[in-house]
């Protein structure tokens, strides 16, 4: 059963080096990052699954002690999620994210998995793998990666879209509530079209959250690059 989670968004900004020079805008967002993962490691879970959005190579679990890193962004910063022997496979940006900002609170308390979702995967799929996420353990943590939309500015990645901000107001209005019917009815295809890679993930959470009456709480809502970043914690 799901006994909490973290909420909070993966931009590759987050880790100071990628960063350079900026690294201090985004100091506010990763303090709420270090509250929400600490509200998680409060519930004292006996299994972390940490959830985020993946290109077609990177989808699908992602066991424990495998590698990332942050090559492409040009900085030499490798990470790991959770200890054990490496595997073949390489953590998708949103994990090496959710790995990295682990290993900076030290987490060491349960064994970690990851597990990586396609932005387009639909609502109701991402339903079923959170319930079977939330029947692995009698209880379960969960790291939900994933930004809000990227259409907030003319400057955004995906240049302004005036649906952008009320579909980022509900969003952050859910995950603060943990309303799970909310969250279930976002709209997919209106996501898709706004960049929001937290889709699929957060409804990922809804699922595996149905039976937890877990309460909510938002801790950061912001979208300082016209990309929507939004940290909550649920317990």
């Amino acid at each position: 059963m799901l006994v909490a989670a973290a909420v909070c968004p993966c931009p590759p900004l987050l880790v100071p080096e990628v960063a350079a020079g900026a690294a201090d805008e985004l100091d506010a967002l990763r303090a709420a990052c270090t509250d929400a993962l600490g509200v998680l490691a409060a519930a004292r879970p006996d299994l972390l699954v940490v959830v985020g959005p993946a290109e077609q190579a990177g989808r699908g679990p992602h066991p424990q002690g495998t590698r990332g890193g942050f090559g492409r962004f040009g900085v030499d910063v490798g990470v790991r999620l959770g200890t054990g022997e490496p595997g073949e496979r390489e953590l998708p940006p949103s994990l090496a994210v959710a790995a990295w900002l682990l290993e900076r609170t030290g987490w060491a308390d349960a064994p970690i998995e990851g597990l990586g979702v396609g932005e387009p995967l639909e609502t109701a799929r991402c339903l079923d793998v959170g319930r079977e996420i939330a029947a692995r353990a009698a209880r379960v943590g969960m790291l939900v990666m994933g930004d809000a939309s990227a259409c907030r500015t003319l400057k955004a990645p995906g240049y302004l879209d005036e649906r952008a901000a009320p579909f980022d107001a509900e969003a952050a209005r859910a995950l603060g509530a943990a309303d799970l019917t909310a969250i279930k009815n976002l709209d997919a295809e209106l996501a898709y079209e706004l960049k929001a890679g937290g889709r699929a993930p957060w409804q990922v959470l809804a699922g595996a959250a149905e039976n937890a009456d877990l309460a909510g709480a938002l801790l950061y809502d912001d979208a300082p690059y016209g990309v929507g970043y939004l940290v909550a914690a649920w317990s």
